[in-house]
């Protein structure tokens, strides 16, 4: 059985937040997840979360499937994104996923996957998202930071919480 060991937690306050930053993340667990409850300031409904490991720009590749409504396909991303809601959705509404990350201190590639949505309450705008991703880089994961895919900031009372997870 594993075992979830909370890390950090951040909150975002007033004035909201351009990155959610963790850092100084030890070489103390098996695998890594992050949780997030996420809303940014874009100027629609829907928005993304991407991640990046150790302040890298590149390397990523994504796969995702996802749901828009009641229309589903899948798309091929070099960023790591999951769906969070934009400022237009549906008031004090986030979207809610995680990121997790195996082996994130090994000596090989980094592998992830994300399941998260985007919530609107309206006619239009929900997304249903799962993907699997992959940063080519044989580095230990020591920082991940969290940033708006097309927002330029989080909204107040967007939280997202780091757990370190142990295999038995």
């Amino acid at each position: 059985m594993a075992t979830f060991e909370k890390i950090a937690t951040v909150d975002v306050g007033a004035g909201g937040t351009a990155s959610i930053d963790f850092t100084s993340i030890a070489a103390s667990w098996t695998d890594l997840c992050i949780k997030f409850s996420l809303r940014s300031n874009h100027a629609s409904v829907a928005d993304f979360v991407k991640i990046r490991f150790n302040g890298s720009s590149t390397s990523y590749s994504l796969r995702a499937l996802y749901g828009v409504d009641s229309t589903a396909a899948s798309q091929s991303f070099t960023e790591l994104l999951g769906a969070i809601d934009g400022n237009t959705a549906t008031s004090s509404t986030f979207g809610n996923g995680e990121y997790y990350i195996p082996n994130y201190a090994g000596s090989t590639n980094k592998s992830l996957s994300v399941d998260s949505i985007g919530e609107s309450n309206a006619a239009n705008g929900s997304y249903a998202w799962f993907g699997a991703g992959l940063w080519s880089n044989s580095a230990a994961i020591t920082s991940i930071a969290l940033t708006p895919f097309n927002g330029t900031s989080f909204n107040q009372y967007s939280t997202a919480t780091l757990y370190g997870i142990k295999k038995a």
